[in-house]
């Protein structure tokens, strides 16, 4: 009976620990519901198990495309996001590459020919010297 108490408190303090961070991580006052934020912390360290609770279920804002009870609702849900970097068109064009659906753009800039100019060059130099030495060895 005394490990059942002690993990049901480990699990109430957990639980308050999530829902006090939640509640502090919320940029925006005016997206939380029904109490100020300092009501809710209140809420969430005074009342074990019920604080958090009312947070997570009535406090906490609501995503865009989401209801209340943080479940979808048909008709509101967001496009699904890419997945990475790569996959994102907006985030190639802002690089400036072009996307594999799109024709190949001037994505090199006069400083970037200018690099690759230079690279090449002192890589045309390193094979110079490698064969020289090569050649003077043999």
């Amino acid at each position: 009976m005394y490990r059942a108490a002690v993990l049901l408190s480990l699990a109430s303090v957990l639980l308050a620990a999530l829902a006090l961070i939640s509640c502090l991580s919320v940029e925006d006052k005016s997206t939380i519901r029904g109490l100020p934020r300092f009501a809710w912390v209140l809420a969430i360290l005074l009342l074990p198990l019920a604080g958090p609770a009312a947070w997570f279920l009535a406090g906490r804002p609501v995503r865009p495309g989401r209801s209340r009870f943080g479940w979808s609702v048909p008709g509101w849900s967001e496009p699904p996001r890419p997945k990475a970097p790569d996959d994102d068109p907006d985030f190639l064009r802002s690089l400036g590459r072009s996307t594999p659906g799109e024709p190949r753009g001037e994505a090199l800039t006069a400083r970037d020919e200018e690099l690759l100019r230079r690279w090449e060059e002192d890589l045309r130099q390193r094979e110079d010297e490698q064969r020289r030495r090569e050649s003077g060895e043999s």
